[in-house]
């Protein structure tokens, strides 16, 4: 399971031309799934995405979590994450789980991670979604 984690201003959401969910300050999530994945690999990343110290305070740059700044986060499934591109021009998404698997999965990390955190908005889970983000810094963070 891989996070791409970008701290942003604002992101939202929208499928059909209707925005489906959005934020403001925090976290925008891209979630990623392969083939020998779990929802064993959930509680792990959820600890670290909620503990992950890169907030500013005062004249430190990365001093606060997303719980300690009561910042939003908008998780959004990526299996782009995990394209294989070392052949030829076209991505390759064989170490991407299928959609099904992966949709259980991803259910698992957004239920855990709501149970942990309450400000949690997320994407639909195999839709055209068009995302929408003003990157903070930018900083962006692989898990």
């Amino acid at each position: 399971m891989k996070l791409l984690i970008q701290r942003v201003n604002r992101a939202s959401v929208t499928i059909d031309n209707t925005i489906a969910s959005q934020i403001g300050k925090g976290l925008l999530v891209f979630i990623g799934i392969k083939q020998s994945d779990s929802t064993s690999e959930c509680d792990y990343l959820i600890k670290k995405l909620l503990n992950l110290r890169i907030f500013p305070e005062g004249i430190r740059l990365m001093e606060r979590n997303v719980v300690d700044c009561n910042y939003e986060i908008l998780v959004v499934s990526q299996f782009t994450l995990y394209a294989d591109c070392k052949k030829g021009n076209r991505p390759s998404f064989i170490q991407a789980m299928p959609p099904r698997e992966a949709e259980t999965v991803y259910d698992e990390f957004i239920a855990r991670l709501k149970s942990q955190y309450s400000l949690v908005q997320t994407g639909m889970f195999g839709a055209d979604m068009q995302v929408e983000l003003i990157n903070d810094g930018p900083v962006t963070i692989e898990l």
